[in-house]
């Protein structure tokens, strides 16, 4: 017997990632773990950290590539209701980290609310956008943020002030292993000039990323004043293909797969793709795709 035994009915043994991921490959979690509100969700983490389990926390799974082997450990999911609530007050909006970044976009646009309109067309959770400080040209979400509250490993409950944490490009130096919920803040705009913003970057979204294909978003960070897309295209890596996934044609920074894909092919092909531009440019690029 061992302490996760009290938490069988929201535990799954074994349980393929490959489905929740956008890039739908990668092998099994030891264990997968859906709490159904945020006090089962630290009781389940004091019990992993007695068992000395790792625990890894899956958003939506758009920026995450699992390896075929799969992942030691537990791996969580906020699904449940409890970690999708969102208030608007005022110019204040508290949400909670498993909402949809893109439902957080709807929801403070419709209130008349400017800022998060610029993270229109990001996929993820507010959680995972949070800890890799998602953003674009436009903004990025870090500047919006007022205060974050987070759990330790061990189930402990803190609550991080902005003056605490530190963005910067696709980082936030948020150390705590869960982001629960987040408080930001945005300004009074017109409802239908947001809206008209919003659509302009949607519409240059769609025309420039392959949104109807299986990616996971942008593989590599840029480097500083440069575009890792227009990077890989010069150095004529478009289209490149290993096994069942290849550079998107539309986008160079996208990788995209297709049915019999597996984990090691897009390794060894963001390989070829960093080799490639190390050649071609001298510049080495890093990942903004977690690996698991």
């Amino acid at each position: 017997m061992t302490s996760l035994d009290a938490f069988r009915e929201i535990l799954r043994q074994d349980e393929s990632l490959a489905p929740q991921t956008w890039l739908r490959i990668g092998g099994p979690a030891q264990y997968l773990a859906e709490p159904r509100n945020a006090a089962e969700l630290e009781s389940l983490l004091k019990a992993c950290a007695t068992e000395e389990l790792p625990v890894h926390v899956l958003g939506s799974g758009s920026n995450v590539l699992v390896r075929d082997e799969g992942v030691s450990g537990v791996v969580v999911k906020l699904t449940a209701p409890d970690f999708a609530r969102i208030s608007i007050e005022g110019t204040t909006a508290r949400a909670g980290c498993g909402v949809l970044l893109s439902h957080l976009v709807v929801e403070t646009v419709g209130a008349g609310l400017a800022g998060m309109e610029t993270l229109v067309g990001i996929p993820g959770t507010l959680g995972g956008a949070i800890r890799g400080n998602a953003g674009g040209r436009s903004g990025e979400i870090g500047q919006f943020i007022r205060s974050i509250t987070v759990l330790s490993s061990t189930g402990q409950k803190f609550v991080r002030t902005a003056d605490e944490l530190s963005f910067a490009y696709r980082s936030s130096g948020i150390s705590d292993l869960i982001i629960l919920e987040a408080e930001l803040e945005l300004t009074k705009d017109d409802p239908e000039e947001i809206a008209r913003r919003m659509r302009k970057l949607w519409i240059m979204k769609k025309s420039t990323q392959p949104l109807s294909f299986q990616s996971a978003g942008c593989i590599f960070k840029n480097p500083r004043g440069l575009s890792a897309g227009a990077l890989i295209e010069q150095a004529g890596l478009k289209g490149t293909r290993v096994g069942q996934c290849e550079v998107s044609d539309r986008h160079g920074n996208f990788i995209v797969t297709y049915e019999g894909a597996t984990s090691a092919d897009v390794l060894r092909l963001i390989d070829l793709i960093r080799t490639k531009v190390a050649e071609k440019h001298g510049i080495d690029l890093e990942l903004e795709i977690q690996v698991w």
